[in-house]
C-alpha cells in the first residue's frame, strides 16, 4: 500500500440503532460476564461519520463530544485498534453527527466503532474480511460485532454469537416508536445489580418467534430507574411496551406511521420520540 501524499475528501458514513426485541439472561460466566439470549434488529435512526483519511498517520476526533474523552471514545479506539493490528501507515479524522440518544441502550457508541472498523477498512484498502473486523470489534464491545456483519441477528454468549435471521425467521421491519426519558442508564449498575435475573432457561428461536420474550433487565431498571418506569408505564397504554438493552429507551411496534405519529401528539413532557422504520439489514452494508 502507498500512502497518500494530500488527506483525503470526506467521505460519510451511516451508524445506525438497535433495538433489542427481547433479552434473556440465562447464565454468569466465571470471569462475571452474562450469558444472554437476545435478538438485534435495526433501525433507521442513525448516526453518521465522517472520515478524511490523512497521510501523516494520525487518528484524531475533529470536534469534542459532550463528556466522552478523545482517548476514551469508541470511534478513536476503533480506528486506532485497525491501525495497528493492519500495520496500516495511514490515518484518519473522524467526525460524528450524533442522532442516537447516548445512555439508551441503542447501541449508538457500538455502531459508531462498527461504522469506523468497515468504513476504514474500505477507505485504507486493507481489505480485511468480515470475519476479521467482527473478531476485532469484540474486543471493543460486545455488540460490536453484529453491527460489523449487518444482519438482524439471533445473539447469544455475551452477544458474540450471532445466527442471522432472514424471512420468514427475520424480525418483521416494523415501525416503532421510540422514547426516551431524560436520563442515562448505567449497564454495568443493572448487571451488577444482585436483584438482576441470571437464570432464565434457553430458548430457542422458534419459542421466541411464538412467545415474543421478555427483558430481563425491566425489573431492575424499574426500581432503580424511575422515569424509565414512568416510560414504561405510559407507553403501555397504547400496546406492548418494551425496554431494550438496559434502557433507558423503551419502545412500541405502532403498527403505522400515522398512528406512531399519533400517540406522540400524546406525549408528556420529559420524554423525546424517534419514529423508527425496523431494517433486517443495516444501511451500513448499503453504503458498502
Amino acid at each position: 500500500m502507498t500512502p497518500a501524499t494530500t488527506d483525503g475528501p470526506p467521505s460519510t458514513w451511516p451508524a445506525p440503532a438497535k433495538l433489542n426485541l427481547f433479552l434473556h439472561i440465562v447464565g454468569r460466566r466465571p470471569d462475571g460476564y452474562h450469558e444472554l439470549q437476545t435478538c438485534f434488529q435495526f433501525v433507521d435512526l442513525c448516526d453518521e461519520v465522517t472520515f478524511s483519511v490523512r497521510a501523516d498517520g494520525r487518528i484524531r476526533r475533529v470536534a469534542d463530544m459532550a463528556g466522552v474523552p478523545e482517548e476514551a471514545d469508541l470511534c478513536v479506539r476503533a480506528a486506532k485498534a485497525l491501525q495497528a493490528a493492519a500495520g496500516c501507515p495511514l490515518g484518519a479524522a473522524i467526525g460524528v453527527s450524533k442522532r442516537i440518544p447516548m445512555g439508551g441502550g441503542l447501541g449508538g457508541g457500538s455502531s459508531d466503532a462498527a461504522t469506523c472498523l468497515v468504513a476504514l477498512n474500505h477507505l485504507w484498502q486493507l481489505h480485511w474480511s468480515t470475519d476479521a473486523l467482527a473478531t476485532l470489534g469484540l474486543k471493543l464491545g460486545a455488540d460490536v460485532p453484529v453491527f460489523v456483519r449487518g444482519r438482524a441477528a439471533w445473539a447469544e454468549g455475551i452477544g458474540e454469537r450471532l445466527t442471522p435471521l432472514y424471512p420468514p425467521e427475520a424480525p418483521i421491519e416494523a415501525n416503532y416508536l421510540i422514547l426516551k426519558p431524560d436520563i442515562g442508564v448505567s449497564t454495568a449498575e443493572v448487571f451488577q445489580d444482585p436483584e438482576l435475573t441470571r437464570n432464565s432457561p434457553p430458548i430457542t428461536i422458534d419459542g421466541f418467534l411464538a412467545s415474543g420474550g421478555r427483558n430481563d433487565c425491566e425489573s431492575v431498571v424499574r426500581r432503580r430507574y424511575p422515569p424509565v418506569a414512568r416510560a414504561l408505564d405510559w407507553l403501555s397504554l397504547f400496546g406492548e411496551a418494551r425496554l431494550t438493552g438496559t434502557g433507558a429507551c423503551v419502545f412500541l411496534d405502532c403498527g403505522t406511521m400515522d398512528r406512531g405519529r399519533d400517540i406522540v401528539s400524546k406525549l408528556p413532557p420529559g420524554l423525546d420520540a424517534f419514529l423508527v422504520r425496523g431494517l433486517n439489514d443495516s444501511p451500513l452494508l448499503e453504503r458498502l
